[in-house]
């Protein structure tokens, strides 16, 4: 009698492969680390309908527009670069009565910033990082540090929130942005 050989191929047991995958998964869970993209801090106006509406005179005002083409309109001065932006919004800010034409005090001191609906978010970034930089440099000089010593304050830190605190004080962030529209050249 001949034998009948049967091809029998072998199995691997599976039973286990579920609980592999399920502690390889919990392994890349744990030693991932995702990339916290921080963006723009920047706090949105409340509801028109909520907002009191408020007197605010043209000296208290610094006004900064950009247009459809990435040009500076400042303070009604047509400007080619961002040069000067910072030492102009640090003179408006803290000129506490000095200048008539400048603001009366920094807690009424606004910088109001638009732009156009095609202004380019390259130049629109650049401006905004002068102004808030202008501001940096404010508070840094209250402290007696230097602006990136001051950047590198944790606010969640009790002894660096007094210092933020200290440095911010009588002088708030008042930039206003405005709502993107036709500047200066024609009914964008």
């Amino acid at each position: 009698m001949e034998r009948i050989k049967k091809n029998i191929t072998p199995a691997i047991n599976s039973g286990s492969m579920a609980d592999i995958a399920f502690l390889l998964l919990i392994f890349f869970l744990l030693t991932t680390t995702i990339v916290d993209n921080k963006g723009l801090f920047l706090v949105l106006p409340p509801d028109r309908n909520q907002q009191p509406a408020t007197e605010i005179k043209d000296r208290n005002l610094f006004v900064i527009s950009i247009n459809s083409e990435d040009k500076l309109l400042v303070e009604n001065e047509y400007w080619e670069t961002v040069g000067p932006l910072k030492s102009r919004v640090k003179n408006f800010v803290l000129n506490n009565q000095k200048d008539i034409h400048l603001s009366e005090s920094p807690e009424k001191a606004i910088i109001s910033y638009k732009t156009s609906r095609n202004t380019s978010y390259g130049t629109y970034i650049l401006v905004l990082d002068e102004i808030i930089g202008a501001y940096n440099e404010i508070y840094a000089e209250r402290v007696n540090m230097s602006v990136k010593e001051f950047n590198s304050l944790d606010p969640r830190n009790p002894r660096h929130s007094l210092i933020i605190k200290r440095a911010k004080e009588g002088i708030p962030r008042n930039i206003s942005i405005a709502e993107p529209g036709g500047i200066f050249s024609g009914g964008e």
